[in-house]
Parts: C-alpha cells; sequence; structure tokens
C-alpha cells in the first residue's frame, strides 16, 4: 500500500503506534473452532495475515494477542510469530489491556487494537487507533476508527499491517529485500 493511499484522517493516530494488540477469533481466524473427536481443537490461519506481522515487527512494532478463549493452538502460532505478549481466557479485556499497557509503557494513543465483536468494545474505546475486521459485529462502528475490507482469518490483519506500514512509512525499507526495483 502506497502512503498516498492511506486516508488523511487516519495518519494522525497510526504514525505514533508502537504497539498491535490483536483478538483472535474472530480477527485472525474466521472465528470458527474446530474439535475433533478425541477433543483437540484446531484453528485456521492465514499465512499472509501471519507475514504481515513478522513484516510490521520487523519495523519495532510490538505484537500482543489478547483473547478469551484459551488455546494450545494460539500457544503455537504465537510462539511461531515470535509474540511473547500472549494473554488468554481473558474475561476483562480492559483489564489485560492495562496489564500490556504497563509491561510496554505504551499510551493509549501508542496502540493498535482489532477486535471483532462486543466484548472488545471497552479496549476498542481506548486504543488509539480501533479496527474491526469486515465481518466484525455492526455494534462496533462507534467505537472503530477503520474497518478491513476483508473478513477475520482471511487477510484483514495483512491489510491492517500494511496500512500501519505505509502510513509510518516503513513499508518500503521492510519490503525492499522482497520488492527489487519496478522496471521503467
Amino acid at each position: 500500500m502506497e502512503p498516498a493511499a492511506v486516508p488523511a484522517e487516519l495518519i494522525s493516530r497510526i504514525r505514533p503506534l508502537k504497539g498491535l494488540i490483536l483478538d483472535v477469533d474472530g480477527v485472525l481466524t474466521d472465528g470458527r473452532v474446530i474439535i475433533d473427536d478425541a477433543g483437540r481443537e484446531s484453528k485456521h490461519f492465514d499465512v499472509r495475515d501471519g507475514h504481515g506481522l513478522k513484516l510490521l515487527q520487523r519495523t519495532g512494532i510490538r505484537v500482543a494477542l489478547l483473547t478469551g478463549r484459551v488455546s494450545r493452538v494460539v500457544e503455537h502460532r504465537a510462539r511461531e510469530l515470535g509474540i511473547d505478549l500472549v494473554f488468554q481466557r481473558i474475561r476483562d479485556k480492559l483489564a489485560a489491556y492495562e496489564r500490556i499497557r504497563e509491561l510496554t509503557g505504551f499510551r493509549d494513543g501508542e496502540i493498535c487494537y482489532i477486535g471483532d465483536d462486543l466484548v472488545d468494545v471497552p479496549v476498542l474505546a481506548r486504543a488509539g487507533f480501533a479496527v474491526t475486521v469486515a465481518d466484525g459485529s455492526a455494534h462496533l462502528a462507534p467505537y472503530v476508527h477503520w474497518r478491513s475490507a476483508y473478513p477475520g482469518g482471511h487477510g484483514a490483519v495483512r491489510e491492517l499491517c500494511e496500512l500501519i506500514m505505509a502510513a509510518q512509512g516503513t513499508w518500503t525499507d521492510v519490503t525492499s529485500r522482497y520488492l527489487p526495483r519496478p522496471r521503467p
């Protein structure tokens, strides 16, 4: 995404960001929980979302996961992505958000939060840049600054990562090893 494509009203919210906190089910996944006959859980993650998070981390943005459910699958995915701030089985997302602020030293205006449902509203209302996925609850509209064009688990996180990098001017540096100069 080119910086010119970033809406002007979002740039002042995005430029100060130092942290990204993500809900998991419905944001990093499509919200489905698959449980087999033995009780083993699985989730589907989009690898492009994961690569977007890795690119974003290379720019210095700290990433955290904040979810109401608990799952070993989430632990494995976080480890693969190098995410060390993982909060699971959280009933009070705002209290966990405050804990993340304590651990990182970030202010509200330096944090982006992406969620998809009503339980995310308290954090969305506090974060400097509040985001939801295309298929996020319509009830989130008054609390978000931006809605992805993509649904949860299908590119919304990648789109957000690219938006942040474009607005912060880090896209070209972080992707230069993949994208050679265009042909004249």
